[in-house]
């Protein structure tokens, strides 16, 4: 007896490896990934092309590690939607390891390819700013996903960067490091544990509760 395409894809037996694929394709995590790694090429040539001009030095590698991982947050913010809401809710299985797995695995390609893509002067704005960023915007990025829904996850570290960008003083240290944490050097304290803290908030507000369902969404 023939079967048909269909009917043999049912009698096929379940590969192992089929839900994490459905998984993600259902929130377009290819794609999301294939842009990270695109926004970190074009970061990567900026900080060259920048650092490598008569007037500028390494510091003018500021924008970079600010809007650079800004960029790739508000990438990985896209893919944190949930098509299925309801299944999950109902499901036998807690969803919050699969949610923390899903932002974890992008921040660490993304702090990989920036640590990579501006070299050098770990004291002013090389490596470790460029890590710290990313970890700080993605866990914002995640927490308004949770809060805001996963469409407009963006925002608030829009918002945040670009009035930190302007108010900020030019001297770094002081009670900057805290509130102004993306416009300071690699090494400052202060600014790292608010981006650790930004990162662990807003990764587990959103393992726990996914993102939020907005009026419009699929």
């Amino acid at each position: 007896m023939r079967h048909t395409r269909t009917e043999a894809a049912l009698l096929r037996p379940n590969r192992p490896t089929r839900p994490l694929r459905l998984y993600l394709r259902s929130r377009a995590v290819p794609g999301a990934l294939a842009a990270l790694v695109g926004s970190t090429a074009v970061a990567a040539w900026a900080a060259w092309w920048l650092e490598s001009l008569p007037s500028f030095d390494h510091t003018a590698r500021l924008p970079v590690v600010i809007l650079g991982p800004l960029l790739a947050a508000a990438t990985i913010g896209t893919s944190l939607h949930t098509p299925s809401d309801e299944l999950d809710r109902t499901a036998v299985r807690a969803w919050w390891p699969r949610r923390l797995a899903h932002v974890l695995a992008p921040a660490a390609l993304a702090v990989v390819l920036f640590a990579l893509a501006v070299p050098g002067h770990a004291e002013e704005f090389g490596a470790l700013a460029a890590v710290r960023n990313t970890l700080g915007l993605v866990g914002v990025t995640a927490g308004a996903a949770a809060v805001i829904g996963a469409r407009l996850s963006w925002l608030p570290s829009a918002f945040f960067v670009g009035t930190v960008y302007l108010a900020a003083p030019s001297r770094p240290g002081g009670a900057a490091q805290w509130w102004a944490w993306v416009m300071q050097p690699g090494p400052q304290g202060g600014a790292w544990t608010m981006a650790v803290a930004a990162f662990v908030a807003g990764t587990g507000l959103y393992a726990w509760r996914g993102a939020r369902r907005v009026t419009g969404e699929s």
